[in-house]
């Protein structure tokens, strides 16, 4: 897979548009549509965003499901040819509608079919719909024409799978809901770093990630959890996720991971913990031995 800036002359794409956070069931759905057009000889191309186009406009940092490293990682994963990640910034939020098709899809990405979903919205105060998507399919040139293709909606217990939904689903703990939407367990992905190594000194060492500042956390708390490692072997265990109230004080959000049957040196290394179910809130004790026992009492019910 490649992410590109644009698409050499003579190359055409079929090309999947949306944000693509959490790459849901939904978003499965279309990939798979773009990527039936490689019996007519064309790449498949996910036209994306570099970060949430409404934090532009608030300022604010909401929160991703997939960082961008998370999700380039499961569209290579997914069998993608190409990524486009468009800048967000005020030139390509105020893009006129019908010139980012003609401009952007069509001129520099060779697009020559455009699948999304019904709530599509681009350009402009996004003023492009899928409705002006199919009326400029049918208006351009023999050279320019391109197939606009609606994918319908995925539903989960009479709802429509969204982000939003599983936004809703991951900040109230409701992991297996979440997972169910996205087809996997809800992961965060990172490097292990060092630690103050206080588990380890009571006989339950654990690998310490620092999640990205725009990842979107679940409630503070032990969550079961399957560990995948960079060697390709999956693993269980128990993963806090919080700002550790017993033993420091600074609001530094940390994931910290028991696993199971575990004991081999992996600082540096890259990891992906899965959280598959949310055992408990997180909770202060009054010392490292009440802190051990209750550690004793999550691995015991994980187990």
């Amino acid at each position: 897979m490649q992410v590109v800036s644009g698409i050499d002359e003579g190359v055409g794409t079929a090309v999947a548009i949306g944000k693509f956070d959490g790459m849901h069931l939904g978003h499965e759905k279309l990939l798979k549509e773009i990527k039936a057009y490689r019996s007519e000889g064309l790449y498949s191309l996910v036209f994306t965003f570099e970060k949430p186009v409404a934090d532009f406009f608030t300022g604010d940092q909401s929160g991703v499901l997939t960082t961008n490293d998370e999700k380039l990682a499961l569209l290579e994963e997914a069998g993608i040819d190409y990524v486009y990640m468009m800048p967000v910034n005020k030139d390509t939020v105020s893009y006129e509608p019908e010139a980012f098709v003609r401009e952007v899809l069509i001129s520099r990405l060779h697009a020559r079919v455009i699948a999304a979903g019904a709530d599509l919205s681009f350009g402009d105060k996004g003023a492009g719909d899928m409705e002006l998507l199919k009326r400029l399919s049918d208006a351009g040139s023999a050279k320019n024409r391109f197939k606009a293709v609606q994918i319908d909606k995925v539903m989960y217990e009479g709802e429509e799978i969204s982000s939003t939904l599983v936004r809703d689903a991951v900040s109230i703990g409701n992991m297996e809901r979440a997972g169910a939407m996205l087809g996997r367990s809800y992961f965060l992905h990172g490097e292990v770093v060092h630690g103050r190594k206080l588990g380890r000194t009571i006989g339950i060492p654990t690998a310490n990630l620092i999640p990205a500042e725009d990842k979107l956390m679940p409630p503070f708390g032990v969550y079961h959890s399957r560990i995948r490692l960079d060697d390709g072997r999956s693993l269980k265990g128990i993963t806090n996720i919080g700002v550790k109230p017993t033993v420091k004080n600074d609001k530094a959000v940390t994931a910290e991971t028991h696993i199971f049957d575990f004991d081999e040196d992996i600082y540096g290394r890259k990891l992906e913990v899965s959280l598959c179910h949310f055992a408990r809130r997180e909770m202060k004790f009054e010392g490292m031995d009440e802190l051990k026992e209750q550690m004793k009492e999550d691995i015991r019910r994980a187990l």
